[in-house]
């Protein structure tokens, strides 16, 4: 019995008769040779089968009847296929398998998504389906390599996971943006950040983490926005602004480095310029202040490639603003110390400027825009009672957060990445959709 292994595993078995469980993304050939297109899920390769070698192993009858399987084989029919591996140069993946047996398992007839071009809408509604493409399946290893390599960095840190709730019984944040579901009777809504809990977990275990879906009800139909998306977030207590901005630096450059390492192939399938993934490692992020970006961007206003409109100091920043910003020095960009009036109630003022608060945004570069949003927060009581006072802000929406200011408070800080944004931009693909497995956005909630 032939050792049955998986495809991105073969390169360990050249010249040994193997077995792979494998789905037909595609087939070719005619006469007496016919080409396999094989997936698995670890990776696509090409398996050859050569009908005068079914003859010679199975007979004239038996083995004329094999070769008709295969060459009656449909798209994406589910195969026991058998094989010696053999090195190929002429392969991307370096590898083919000279089939010597074949078992069908599961039929295929009519699969809708064919190699020619469809429609995206089309895609979507069979997203299910368009999962098993060669590009989507790029996509999803991408993801799982961010995902590991996130849960590695924090634990080589000493950051422990800490899981959020995601109902929450009050509409502590903008209720415009949250999804309101009923709790026996009382209403609730669904997480848009876990932040605030993670806040009590900093402050109960010293450097947190927490990784799920959150939930915003943004009306918006952009190519970076979904109404479901999963989240890191993270909380260090006795935390300077400084080291904030270190650790996001040094993470995101564990993210790329972990997609380059576990997922090479996957960038390779997208044609991923992977040297510039490797200069964004190598190179330090650049770092410069809100009001240096506002003066920036208007001394460049007239500039041919600066397609934005004109911002004064105190506004907020646009897509094409943050795409100009990131392009103009070519790395990730953080934007620090935003106007206080225009970012959230809980961050701490600049010393000496309380219209600023100590926060950035770190823009990636090639147009993907903001990928995560950190701040110190106000550790004070009674500064952050008067911030949410002069707001109009209810108090007893808060009292477990408020309660962390008067129980041993401490300087602490965090910040929070879009898994989804940050893959689109390691797999330098267009559209946010695509990094995520079943996208939810503001027209779509199927399949």
């Amino acid at each position: 019995m032939t050792k049955r292994v998986t495809i991105i595993d073969v390169k360990d078995y050249v010249g040994q008769e193997v077995t792979i469980g494998a789905w037909v993304a595609n087939k070719s050939g005619k006469g007496k040779i016919a080409f396999l297109q094989l997936r698995d899920g670890t990776a696509f390769f090409q398996g050859v089968a050569f009908k005068p070698n079914f003859v010679e192993k199975f007979g004239e009858e038996v083995g004329l009847e094999k070769f008709d399987v295969i060459k009656r084989l449909s798209q994406e029919t589910s195969v026991y296929v058998t094989g010696i591996v053999k090195e190929d140069e002429r392969s991307k993946f370096g590898y083919e398998l000279d089939i010597t047996d074949i078992e069908v398992i599961g039929e295929s007839q009519d699969y809708p998504i064919t190699p020619k071009e469809h429609g995206t809408d089309f895609l979507m509604d069979n997203r299910h389906l368009w999962l098993r493409s060669r590009k989507q399946v790029a996509v999803m290893q991408i993801r799982n390599a961010i995902i590991y390599a996130t849960y590695e960095f924090f634990d080589k840190n000493g950051f422990m996971k800490f899981d959020s709730p995601i109902l929450s019984g009050n509409a502590a944040e903008d209720s415009t943006e949250l999804f309101e579901t009923d709790y026996f009777g009382t209403p609730a809504y669904l997480s848009q950040s876990g932040q605030l809990y993670l806040e009590a977990g900093a402050m109960a275990l010293g450097r947190v983490f927490d990784f799920g879906p959150v939930f915003r009800a943004e009306k918006s139909k952009t190519r970076r926005h979904l109404t479901e998306f999963w989240m890191m977030d993270a909380e260090y207590s006795y935390l300077t602004h400084d080291e904030s901005l270190d650790l996001q630096e040094a993470y995101v450059k564990a993210l790329l480095q972990g997609v380059l390492d576990r997922a090479p192939q996957a960038l390779e399938t997208l044609e991923r310029d992977t040297e510039l993934l490797k200069r964004y490692i190598a190179e330090p992020f650049k770092r410069i202040t809100y009001d240096q970006a506002i003066d920036l961007l208007q001394e460049h206003e007239n500039d041919e490639d600066a397609d934005y409109e004109h911002l004064e100091h105190g506004d907020d920043f646009g897509s094409p603003h943050e795409t100009w910003i990131s392009n103009h020095f070519g790395v990730p960009t953080f934007v620090m110390n935003y106007p206080a009036a225009i970012k959230a109630f809980y961050m701490k003022p600049v010393p000496g400027n309380p219209d600023r608060v100590l926060c950035a945004d770190l823009l990636a570069p090639e147009g993907y825009g903001e990928i995560i949003g950190g701040s110190m927060r106000e550790e004070d009581y009674d500064a952050l009672v008067a911030k949410m006072e002069e707001l109009g802000m209810d108090r007893t929406e808060y009292e477990f957060y408020l309660d962390l200011r008067k129980y041993g408070t401490v300087p602490h800080g965090g910040f929070g990445i879009g898994i989804e944004r940050m893959v689109t931009f390691a797999a330098g693909t267009k559209h946010i959709r695509e990094a995520i497995p079943f996208p939810r956005m503001l027209h779509r909630i199927k399949p």
